[in-house]
């Protein structure tokens, strides 16, 4: 995947990640596309152990599992920040 389509899958997963897990995060919209890829790279690298896929652009199954990716990333930085 190119570097634009990283950073807007970012964005959709990292607006998807704070949908389903709401708090105070703070960090805006540039930490919402941070966290977003970052977790969708955590996410592709679990799932590629688990045998279970790959992110590999705009389906369903990457953004599930770049979504996946988020949620463990956002929760881990709620639990550092506090």
């Amino acid at each position: 995947m190119g570097f634009i389509t990283w950073i807007v899958l970012g964005l959709i997963v990292g607006i998807l990640a704070k949908w389903i897990m709401p708090g105070k995060d703070g960090g805006g919209f540039f930490m919402t596309v941070i966290l977003g890829v970052i977790g969708a790279m955590v996410g592709g690298y679990v799932s590629t152990l688990l045998g279970m896929g790959t992110v590999t652009g705009f389906n369903l199954s990457s953004i599930l599992i770049a979504t996946v990716g988020a949620l463990i990333v956002l929760f881990i930085y709620n639990k550092v920040r506090s």
